[in-house]
């Protein structure tokens, strides 16, 4: 763990602000060379903004109906990939705009679990795996 001086503290953030300055300054250097990168950053930044900015689950499907045909202009098959997954589980992903409800709580429960059988090198007694589950989880 890194600790940090609270006297530096403004000196850091001085130099976070130059860093993203510059880095700024690269990333438009780089968009100049490669205008394909800033398409796909672009199809990239528009795809999370659907999902952060959008609250009413109609506009998302016409944000996402837009994106769809972004997509298609592009030309980028790894962007078609996206969207047809994306068209695969559309329903799924239209009901995240109702409630913004995932499943991020049981996916990260899982993972848990996976990380705990892996310690004990596999489960022999499931009964007892299952109690010391719900001692140390629940």
């Amino acid at each position: 763990m890194v600790t940090i001086n609270i006297e530096y503290l403004p000196s850091i953030n001085y130099s976070l602000i130059n860093n993203r300055i510059a880095i700024c300054r690269s990333v438009e250097i780089l968009f100049k060379q490669y205008p394909d990168l800033r398409e796909a950053n672009s199809l990239a930044h528009s795809l999370r903004m659907i999902f952060s900015k959008n609250t009413v689950k109609d506009a998302a499907r016409l944000s996402l109906a837009r994106w769809y045909n972004k997509v298609d202009n592009s030309g980028f098959k790894s962007f078609n990939v996206i969207a047809a997954t994306l068209y695969e589980h559309y329903d799924g992903v239209l009901n995240l705009f109702e409630n913004r409800a995932t499943n991020a709580f049981a996916e990260s429960f899982n993972a848990k679990i996976k990380a705990f059988r892996a310690t004990l090198r596999g489960v022999a007694d499931i009964k007892f795996f299952m109690f010391r589950l719900s001692k140390i989880y629940a």
